[in-house]
């Protein structure tokens, strides 16, 4: 039942992603069935092209911003565990010294 609900879903999911992007690349053809109104369409349609276009670069854009920022986040993360790290190998270095001459003091 849940692989078939699974499979259901991603049909429905995959469906409606088609279905979006399809919209925009049918557009500007409806536009150009009659040869009449194709050249009265035709600016309109380049226009929501072009208006797409713009779209799709500022949401690339925006992904990038994104994107670099996390990758900063991640950096600066795996610094900041990189310096616990280091700091905890100290302290356990500190610590096994001082037991090493506790217990040369003690067999002494």
């Amino acid at each position: 039942m849940n692989k078939l609900l699974a499979t259901l879903l991603t049909g429905l999911f995959a469906t409606s992603v088609y279905a979006q992007s399809s919209t925009a690349t049918t557009s500007p053809s409806t536009g150009a069935t009659s040869g009449a109104s194709t050249t009265a369409t035709a600016p309109a349609a380049g226009a929501n092209v072009n208006a797409d276009v713009k779209a799709n670069a500022k949401a690339d854009k925006k992904a990038a911003q994104a994107e670099e920022k996390e990758v900063k986040a991640d950096a600066k993360a795996q610094k900041k565990i990189a310096k616990a790290d280091a700091k905890a190998d100290k302290t356990k270095a500190k610590a096994r010294a001082e037991a090493a001459e506790d217990k040369a003091d003690a067999v002494k």
